[in-house]
């Protein structure tokens, strides 16, 4: 069983602070750690208004709202994590970044009871854990969905290297937090992303193409094949940056140029149309 208190959660961005909402909700402790100020308020501002609409229709007691906002503490210091018992990263996706912050959470947390997982949905956890040295044991893979709060899976994603200890940790954990765990091989993209962005890359390559427009793709698929969005809107709400990079990590890991981001997809975010947080990708969002 899980027997943690308190979590750390490096990142205060969607998943981020997605992660440390869940966790609030299901009574754990919360330090959020974000190096920005800016983004430490607005991941805040995000949690409070996102429970109160939660109040507001009737899903969640004000008391509980409350009591779950009392429960998260935001630090700009990245050694206020101390008191934490496990640790999820989720902060851009860079292979060389995270494997420099996992050599420092090794350092930071050398109790052999604190897990230190990544939210990566697309590289390697073996990779990720030889930073953390004789720490590589307790690194696991722990990728949510966005919009967390919302998406059920938790894939769970064991190193080479990762105890058996750990990962039974990790399943017990996210079904604490009220999610559904099933367990992947640390294989690029693992599960989701090896299905998924192929399909998003080829939507790309039908538009570009001319097989159809990008109206009438995601229109066919979601009427056609019962989806709840297109993929190349799914595309923009993901970013077509992140879009590109999963990509190029299936290609590389998979060793094979099948994989390469579509040409169109590259473009676009050459072009600064990255999607949803831009403003405009496939499609515009004049709001944002």
């Amino acid at each position: 069983m899980s027997n943690v208190n308190t979590l750390g959660v490096i990142g205060s961005g969607q998943m981020g602070g997605g992660i440390a909402q869940v966790g609030a909700v299901a009574g754990l402790n919360v330090l959020v750690f974000d190096s920005f100020p800016t983004a430490l308020e607005k991941c805040k501002a995000g949690h409070r208004k996102v429970l109160a609409r939660s109040v507001e229709k009737g899903k969640m007691a004000q008391a509980d709202m409350d009591a779950a906002l009392s429960r998260v503490k935001y630090v700009g210091n990245l050694d206020d994590l101390k008191p934490a018992d496990w640790v999820v990263e989720a902060i851009v996706e860079d292979a060389k970044v995270k494997k420099d912050l996992f050599a420092r959470l090794a350092a930071m947390f050398p109790a052999e009871h604190v897990v230190l997982a990544t939210n990566t949905s697309s590289i390697s956890i073996t990779e990720i854990a030889t930073s953390a040295g004789a720490a590589s044991s307790r690194v696991v893979g722990m990728h949510f969905f966005n919009p967390v709060p919302l998406m059920q899976l938790v894939e769970v994603i064991p190193g080479i290297q990762t105890s058996k200890d750990v990962v039974e940790r990790t399943v017990a954990l996210a079904t604490k937090l009220g999610k559904t765990p099933l367990r992947a091989n640390d294989r690029a993209g693992f599960v989701s992303n090896r299905v998924l962005m192929p399909m998003i890359n080829e939507a790309f390559y039908a538009w570009m193409e001319g097989v159809a427009e990008p109206e009438a793709i995601d229109g066919i698929m979601k009427l056609g094949c019962n989806f709840p969005m297109g993929p190349l809107r799914l595309a923009d709400f993901i970013g077509l940056d992140t879009c590109v990079h999963i990509m190029n990590v299936l290609a590389d890991g998979l060793n094979n140029d099948r994989y390469r981001a579509c040409p169109l997809l590259r473009q676009l975010v050459s072009a600064g149309r990255l999607g949803d947080k831009s403003g405009r990708g496939v499609f515009e969002y004049p709001a944002k």
